[in-house]
């Protein structure tokens, strides 16, 4: 994966680091942890600007998240309700647990969305519930766009410093991406295994 991600990269420049992280972004599990060091190692070899790379990976990174809120949006709370009554025990999720998450993005959703942004996985899937509560779109863009400039600085930062040491940046983001990535996915088996319909719900 490395090899055709440097080489888009190299042939393609600022326009391809964007439509990588365009395609990251849509389709989790192509990693920016990859895409964004090799970007900052690619300004530090061919003399192109830090900054140019840092704007063009969150930039394609934000239009995925875009696409991601208009998507929930245009669904709505309504009919991923009705979706989520049928298929509940694979969504882990119920009515009274669909009104509680609504709460609390209608208090927290800035800080959700902004930390959100600089968790592996994570970062790709919180534009949903973002929009299917009806974020503001304003804050959306605000806290969306906060924490994904600092996401892609900081790992094209750590490129563009340590060069071709790549090895170096993935012993420390490589593993922490997989244990985000095992306790999320213990969670969800968790949740299907002990899932109960509440009594409240419709």
């Amino acid at each position: 994966m490395t090899d055709w991600i440097g080489t888009i990269i190299d042939n393609f420049g600022y326009v391809g680091i964007g439509l990588l992280m365009f395609v990251e972004t849509v389709f989790p599990p192509i990693p920016s942890e990859v895409i964004m060091p090799l970007a900052g190692i690619y300004a530090a070899q061919s003399g192109h600007s830090l900054t140019g790379v840092i704007i063009a990976g969150a930039i394609g990174s934000m239009i995925g998240n875009i696409f991601w809120y208009l998507l929930a949006a245009w669904l709505g709370l309504t009919r991923f309700e009705r979706f989520a009554i049928r298929f509940g025990r694979i969504l882990t999720l119920d009515h009274e647990e669909i009104v509680r998450g609504q709460k609390l993005f209608e208090r927290y959703g800035g800080a959700i969305v902004g930390v959100g942004r600089v968790l592996p996985t994570v970062r790709s899937l919180i534009s949903i519930p973002a929009g299917l509560v009806a974020m503001d779109w304003r804050r959306f863009l605000f806290y969306s766009s906060l924490g994904t400039f600092v996401w892609t600085t900081g790992l094209a930062v750590a490129g563009y410093l340590l060069g071709k040491r790549f090895a170096e940046i993935d012993k420390v983001i490589g593993p922490l991406s997989t244990a985000i990535i095992v306790i999320l996915f213990g969670i969800y088996l968790y949740r299907v295994i002990t899932w109960k319909k509440t009594k409240s719900a419709p």
